[in-house]
């Protein structure tokens, strides 16, 4: 491994090469395949074709900002860009690695599934299909599974909007989590502490129809990470700053698995698109390492919370701070489970890249006991761990088939009716009917890729029927 020294904070390049994917591989069809993409802490910039959101290391909680890229020069493989450090332990490298290739389904089963689904689609001959043929095949997802099991939670039962605004609030609380979860094993080395229902000291935001206003803190805890008071718009998402775009779309020739970069690569600040840190201070002060343990001496990287970070949270507290409801127990329960052991993810994470059929019913059990995950939400899990056979239904579904294919599905109906419909492309029923879905939004509202994050909000159900489309009734799924 070679390295470029030089001074300040600086960057580490990773290269990720993409073996046999490379032929089928399409970043912006990858990252933009899904809503998750829209959900704090992701982030996708379209001038640059650049993804970034923060990761954690092998050693969590601390988290490092990290984009990718696919420069042109590189056709095989993936530019990795690691903010803020100056080098990675092997461990930490291949931590981060192994995240970036669960997000973007890069293991040789999620390329085998790329290139069944596409036999089958061409193979089906149908001109009404080409936008299935077209379809990239890869379904974006989150770094861990434990986000995914949050945010499919967080995807029942509510508008997108909401969806969206709880996802960015668990992000806005992430770092004060991080610092007290820091203090409390520290404090525990020396004496018995009680950390159930523990409620941080940060107080709730007001939130308003276009704003969210975050309190200025009021103890040291964030004070020293903070310093600031900010205005927080309610239409944002979290991203880098422009001058991380721009660093993201240099391609340096380069054949080494990892580089050093020097001080002008710097930026390890995590700002939210239109004015996030509007009243922000603009110190340049930069990650420091001192005695193995990394400091942020600037704005916090606002990533998504673990689950011991939630598991000891009072549920009244994270339900009115981070708009959840009835969600914020569910959340609290599941990360207390898996934290004590109850839920074994690192089981569950193996079968991510290589289940089969035969287990999934047995992985439907498995779910089916964990406090919220009906029968939306356990198909919604299971697809981002790799299944595509069941499709998950509600009443967004419900209006597809209608507005589509003419069918007057109900929420009682709806599964025998999208089997009759995408049955010809199993196991990959779920792709079919995504593409299908997908595709009638970027009629909708264009190319999805291309909206500003300050839209996301308006991919509603309500912006998708037709004018003369009588409203359905909106029926709550779990």
């Amino acid at each position: 491994m070679g390295e470029k020294k030089g001074g300040g904070e600086g960057v580490v390049l990773l290269e990720v090469p993409l073996g046999d994917a490379a032929e089928t591989f399409d970043l912006e069809k990858t990252i933009c395949s899904h809503g998750l993409f829209m959900m704090s802490p992701n982030h996708w910039d379209s001038l640059s074709r650049t993804f970034s959101r923060p990761l954690r290391l092998n050693h969590p909680p601390h988290s490092l900002m990290v984009s990718i890229s696919h420069p042109s020069d590189l056709p095989h493989s993936l530019l990795v860009r690691v903010h803020g450090v100056r080098s990675l332990s092997s461990l930490d490298r291949a931590s981060l690695l192994g995240q970036v290739v669960r997000m973007l389904r890069l293991s040789d089963t999620d390329e085998w599934n790329v290139r069944e689904f596409r036999k089958i689609a061409a193979a089906l001959e149908e001109e009404e299909c080409d936008w299935i043929k077209g379809f990239g095949g890869r379904v974006f997802r989150s770094p861990t599974l434990f986000e995914d099991m949050v945010k499919c939670i967080l995807l029942c039962n509510c508008q997108w909007s909401r969806t969206l605004s709880m996802a960015r609030a668990l992000c806005e609380l992430q770092p004060e989590l991080q610092l007290q979860s820091c203090s409390m094993n520290a404090s525990t080395k020396n004496e018995q502490s009680d950390t159930n229902n523990f409620i941080p000291k940060t107080p709730a935001g007001k939130d308003s129809k276009r704003k969210l206003r975050v309190s200025r803190v009021s103890t040291s805890l964030t004070n020293k990470l903070l310093g600031m008071e900010m205005d927080l718009e309610a239409d944002t998402c979290l991203t880098m700053d422009d001058a991380q775009m721009k660093m993201a779309n240099l391609s340096p020739n380069f054949s080494l698995s990892c580089i050093e970069g020097d001080s002008s690569d710097t930026c390890i600040s995590c700002e939210e698109v239109n004015e996030f840190y509007e009243n922000s201070s603009s110190a340049t002060s930069g990650l420091q390492s001192h005695e193995g343990t990394l400091h942020f001496a600037r704005q916090p990287i606002y990533n998504f919370p673990s689950p011991r970070e939630l598991a000891n949270l009072d549920e009244r507290f994270l339900a009115k701070r981070s708009g959840l409801g009835y969600r914020a127990g569910r959340i609290i329960k599941l990360s207390q489970d898996i934290v004590e052991g109850r839920i074994p993810m690192g089981e569950l994470e193996e079968v991510c890249s290589g289940g089969s059929l035969s287990t999934y019913s047995k992985l439907a059990d498995q779910l089916r006991v964990i406090d919220g995950f009906g029968p939306f939400t356990r198909a919604n899990v299971l697809m981002c761990m790799g299944f595509y056979h069941v499709i998950p239904t509600d009443s967004e579904t419900v209006r597809h088939l209608k507005q589509v294919h003419a069918k007057n599905s109900t929420i009682q109906t709806v599964q025998r009716d999208v089997e009759k419909i995408y049955g010809k492309y199993a196991p990959f029923q779920f792709l079919a009917y995504w593409a299908e879905l997908w595709h009638f939004y970027e009629q909708r509202f264009g190319k999805l890729s291309q909206m500003p994050c300050s839209d996301y909000k308006l991919i509603t159900a309500s912006n998708m029927r037709n004018e003369r489309g009588r409203k359905a009734k909106r029926s709550k799924v779990s």
